[in-house]
């Protein structure tokens, strides 16, 4: 007598096939069990399978077995797989570890801005940010401090569709920075901001190959400070340079500044 198993699962339950991906270097996935978000670094063979290496925007590795369906690809639940040898390339990446559209042109400038406290911002937002920022179309202006925000914030007269966002330095509890942005309450405006005294420290210290940001007697210009603290000619202008330099994407960025510049993007862009 024969002895029959059907699969009598309905067909409606059946979980579809997820694609299978080449892991390749820097593919962007979403581990589907823990949410951790990543770009693919290595895959490894190990006793008990193979394994992906992935690193977040602010450089944690986390290693996970490529079990079927186990990742999420730009929302869709896919089965990671090693790469073949002379595999496709992966699309390249912007500094902001944004996936790179090769060709694209830059959108015309929206009504939406973007304002930064100084030119030493403007440039290091340029620096990670700027082809993302050419293709949304958003243009970033440097006002040369936040004195007088509130003013300057009623002649851009913002709107639904022209929204203005604001990155403030040392923006803090009970610093004279976090006294004026209180003052704006348009809800067409974002005013957020990074602890640091500078925008100079939102760079790593190792990216700038030193152990740390010197620390500044309170009353002595900071930045003067800076360069006597590790030895550098007291040319404020230069040493920047020598900093932004230094700077070749998002990696050598604390993420206290990293969130914040995203935030504003994502604010100037949601009412397109």
């Amino acid at each position: 007598m024969r002895s029959y198993q059907p699969d009598l699962t309905p067909p409606w339950k059946k979980s579809a096939p997820a694609p299978e991906v080449p892991a390749e270097p820097d593919l962007v996935v979403e581990e589907a069990a823990s949410g951790f978000c990543g770009a693919v670094i290595r895959c490894e063979k190990t006793a008990q399978g193979p394994t992906v290496t992935l690193e977040d925007r602010f450089g944690k590795h986390r290693v996970f077995p490529m079990e079927p369906r186990g990742f999420l690809l730009e929302g869709r639940v896919v089965t990671l797989v090693r790469p073949s040898a002379g595999g496709p390339v992966r699309p390249a990446r912007t500094a902001s570890g944004s996936v790179a559209v090769p060709g694209a042109r830059a959108r015309v400038a929206r009504a939406g801005r973007i304002y930064v406290e100084g030119r030493h911002d403007a440039e290091l937002v340029e620096r990670v940010w700027g082809d993302d920022l050419r293709i949304e179309g958003v243009v970033v202006e440097y006002l040369e401090g936040v004195d007088d925000l509130p003013a300057i914030v009623r002649e851009f007269s913002p709107g639904p569709d022209a929204r203005l966002g604001v990155l403030v330095d040392h923006l803090v509890p009970g610093s004279k920075e976090s006294r004026i942005a209180a003052r704006v309450t348009d809800a067409n405006v974002l005013v957020v901001g990074h602890p640091y005294i500078d925008v100079w420290e939102a760079v790593k210290p190792s990216s700038v190959g030193i152990p740390g940001w010197p620390a500044v007697p309170r009353g002595q210009d900071w930045k003067t400070g800076v360069c006597r603290a590790l030895g550098w000619p007291e040319n404020t202008g230069a040493a920047w340079q020598h900093i932004l330099s230094k700077v070749g994407s998002y990696k050598d960025l604390e993420p206290q500044l990293l969130g914040r510049v995203e935030e504003l993007i994502d604010f100037v862009t949601v009412p397109d």
